[in-house]
């Protein structure tokens, strides 16, 4: 049974306290799913999706080692890394923002969207990506993430 003390602390991430209008009993809604439970939650909600942009900077071992910005990637891993930590670094200090870089520099064909790949659920995109993608909070930028497409910095918009 939970005490008063349990009830005043915050609720895990991505729930809400609702009250039901039938009864006047307190009832708590996941704000990813909308579904409501009576039981206040332990854990955070799990979203069924996200939204992110990255920025893809792709290497000579990429499955697809070519792009809009270059017909052959003939860089190493270890720089194409190089390169994104570089971007992920003017990102954090505020000398650039997250979409001119996307726009410019990534190797993806989002690009052209500020790197915005838009909504997408578990299951769609690389097992390293999706990982990081949900792990992440809105707003908040990732740490270089390795896939087979090359190396990504994912910043979760929803």
């Amino acid at each position: 049974m939970s005490t008063n003390q349990d009830n005043d602390a915050p609720l895990p991430e991505g729930w809400e306290t609702r009250t039901s209008r039938s009864t006047g009993m307190t009832y708590y809604l996941n704000l990813y799913t909308k579904k409501s439970q009576w039981e206040r939650p332990e854990a955070p909600a799990d979203p069924t999706e996200v939204r992110c942009s990255h920025i893809l900077v792709k290497h000579a071992d990429s499955r697809r080692p070519s792009s809009w910005r270059e017909e052959k990637i003939t860089r190493s891993k270890d720089e194409a890394l190089e390169i994104l930590k570089g971007y992920r670094k003017q990102i954090v200090a505020k000398q650039a923002d997250f979409a001119e870089i996307a726009s410019k520099y990534s190797d993806c064909s989002s690009a052209k969207r500020g790197g915005d790949l838009g909504m997408f659920g578990r299951g769609q995109m690389q097992k390293p990506f999706e990982e990081e993608a949900f792990k992440l909070k809105v707003g908040q930028l990732g740490h270089p993430v390795e896939t087979d497409s090359g190396v990504h910095i994912i910043l979760r918009t929803a």
